[in-house]
């Protein structure tokens, strides 16, 4: 139904990973990783191993958090001008490897509702500021639907922070929306959304589990995406090694989100080798 990908969130990005992802079957990744580590990679080397085992670079998560000492947050008044310059030199350093999607997210947290309105403001001109740079290079910008007390935490904040500039779209991440329905969600955001980052949870915190691991209603999801006309990739946002939230008989490998994602697509329940730590909901 979709491309599989799969983030490299939580892992370890070198040529071992790349081979890891082209002979489990994943042909699309997304360049992710904690903040401070964007100030060390070799983006030339990424681009040379993607194109050596035939892995398409299909989006990069710009970075989020701390990163060299200041905050990554478009919608802090104090930062947001530092966040900008620093997200445009990464989309151009992406973009000079063959990324034309970048997923951002418009806020850190917490952000109280008193100062909620400031914040969007700070946002949206974030937003349209780096819209305009990622004309110049050729890019798209999808900001991420986040949860808690984040922006973007329902559609009707979506459509606002994306509606400053025709050119925003969303990545739509199933983990994260707590105060609507997913399927909602979806289909009011609609056609804006380009990408996604798939896993699941228990609507109690965001988990970042395998799909089939929590209560995401999966068929609820696939209709509704395809309702909108979503064709781009089945992106899972999934460490390899379990959080202590889950227990697993082994760490995942490339091959485990194949399935995962063949049997979803299929309409089966997905083939689980985990069970939730007894100890989450004492």
């Amino acid at each position: 139904m979709y491309r599989i990908g799969l983030s490299t969130t939580e892992k370890e990005i070198n040529e071992e990973l790349f081979r890891a992802y082209a002979s489990g079957g994943i042909g699309q990744m997304e360049l992710a990783m904690d903040a401070p580590r964007w100030y060390e990679i070799d983006f030339r080397k990424i681009g040379k191993w993607a194109g050596e085992y035939g892995v398409n670079l299909w989006s990069m998560h710009l970075p989020f958090g701390y990163g060299a000492g200041t905050p990554f947050d478009p919608s802090e008044p104090d930062f947001c001008n530092e966040t900008v310059q620093r997200h445009g030199e990464f989309m151009k350093k992406g973009a000079d490897i063959g990324i034309d999607k970048f997923v951002i997210h418009a806020s850190l947290e917490n952000i109280d509702d008193d100062h909620r309105r400031m914040r969007m403001d700070c946002a949206k001109e974030s937003l349209a500021r780096l819209a305009q740079t990622a004309r110049e290079c050729g890019v798209t910008v999808a900001v991420e639907a986040l949860p808690r007390t984040c922006l973007g935490r329902i559609s009707e904040e979506m459509a606002e922070l994306t509606g400053v500039d025709d050119s925003l779209r969303v990545c739509f991440d199933t983990n994260h929306i707590m105060l609507e329905d997913n399927a909602d969600y979806i289909r009011k955001v609609g056609d804006k959304i380009i990408t996604l980052h798939v896993s699941d949870f228990d609507y109690i915190r965001e988990r970042h589990w395998l799909p089939g691991e929590g209560k995401v209603d999966w068929r609820g999801v696939l209709d509704a995406l395809s309702d909108v006309g979503y064709g781009g990739v089945w992106m899972y946002e999934v460490a390899f090694k379990a959080p202590w939230t889950i227990i697993r008989e082994r760490d995942l490998m490339p091959e485990d989100f194949v399935r995962n994602a063949r049997e979803i697509f299929a309409g089966a329940s997905p083939t689980l080798i985990s069970r939730v730590n007894p100890e989450l909901y004492k």
